[in-house]
Order: C-alpha cells, then structure tokens, then sequence
C-alpha cells in the first residue's frame, strides 16, 4: 500500500513537471496585446469595452476618443481601453511601411499623415467574430443616428519633457494613454479624425448599445493600413 502511494505522488509530480515544461503555445497563453499582420497590412490590438461612468465622476460624458488606457487621461470618453503602449502601435504601424504625419491640437489645426481604416471586431454566435467600421459603434447623443464615415489620419504623437530639469523625453501618447483621438483636444495621440475643434461643439457622442457587448467584454481594434 504504500508503495503503491509513494508511486502515485511520483507520477503526479511527473506531471507536473512535464506540464510546466511545456512551451507556452501547447498552454493556456494568453492573448498577445498587439498582432501585426504584414500579409493583410493589419495591427490588432487586445482590447476591453470600456465602462460609459467611471466611479469617481458624477456625469457621463460625450466619447471624444475611440481606445485609452484603464486609467488614461481620456478613460472617461472612450469606447474600448488596451493595456499596450501607444508607442508599441505606433512602431507596429512603422513596421508595415507607415510614416507618422503631425498631430493637430487646439483652434484651427487639422491632423496630418497617412490614411488608415479602424475597425472593432465582436465576438459572434458560435465563436464567429463581427467586424464593423469604428464608425458605426457610434451614435449621435440627441438623434441616435451613427456616425458618418470619417477619415483616420496616422499622425504619431508629440514628445513631451516630463521633467523641466531633465533633458529625457517620453512619446506623450505613452503619459496619457490615449491612442485614438476623435477631435483636436490632444496632440499626445497617436491617431486622430479629419474633425476639427469647431465640430466639437456640435457632435456630442456616445457608445451604440444596439450593437457593442456589456462592459469589460474582450473585443479587437483592428488597423488596416491601404
């Protein structure tokens, strides 16, 4: 009998040892945060559907981004947050060929750079996932009515100097946390619309709850580069 239990526990820690051998693909790995794809010319990014009131605040406010961090300076306006680096997507998307324009902030500023297509993609019955135009997980506050199609500008974000007494700068997009800006109000992002500060005043925006999934559910940010 106790033979039989002393070889028992040796084939279990056989077992164990085998499984933590095992190379991750053969495991339960997780998702990777961000994908790039150079046959299809796509970035994917790992993302959550972001809460529309954050505990702290009292309002819910207009989405004036599409995809910040849990904590960013935007999280309180967006549709979906990332736990990647801004300036991880930004090399992802230099690495399929793209080069950064400049980014607009402020009064009379518009976006410069090459053109992008953004899409979300949801999980689907039966496991088939659902791509849609970013634009249509939008809906105007007062009419319901989706968003018209917008042009998405790959302009790379400033750098900033955190501390005035050191000469080290950081991509600003990294502080903030924003990726995906609709209007003009940052230029620490690294995509952003054909909007403009005069449209901000007349576009209010929420979430399309007709077609996104609950609060926290695992959803794509895909990149199409042209």
């Amino acid at each position: 009998m106790q033979i039989a239990k002393c070889k028992l526990q040796i084939e279990f820690g056989l077992v164990v040892i085998l499984f933590l051998a095992m190379p991750l693909a053969a495991q339960d790995k997780p998702a990777e945060a961000i994908k790039i794809d150079k046959q299809k010319k796509t970035v994917t990014l790992a993302c959550k559907i972001a809460p529309r009131k954050l505990p702290n605040l009292n309002e819910i406010y207009p989405i004036e981004v599409i995809a910040s961090a849990p904590k960013g300076q935007k999280a309180h306006e967006t549709v979906v947050t990332f736990d990647a680096k801004p300036s991880d997507i930004h090399k992802a998307l230099e690495s399929l060929g793209l080069k950064p324009g400049k980014p607009a902030k402020g009064e009379g500023a518009e976006a410069a750079g090459p053109e992008v297509k953004i899409f979300i993609e949801l999980p689907g019955a039966g496991g088939l996932a659902k791509r849609l135009p970013i634009e249509k997980v939008l809906v105007d506050r007062k009419t319901g009515k989706t968003m018209p199609n917008l042009k998405w500008t790959f302009t790379g974000s400033i750098s900033k100097q955190p501390d005035p007494n050191k000469p080290d700068k950081v991509y600003g997009a990294d502080s903030t946390g924003t990726l995906i800006a609709i209007f003009p109000v940052t230029d620490e992002t690294v995509f952003q619309t054909n909007l403009t500060m005069k449209d901000e005043p007349l576009i209010k925006l929420d979430t399309n709850t007709k077609v996104l999934p609950e609060v926290g559910t695992d959803v794509l940010l895909v990149i199409q580069v042209p």
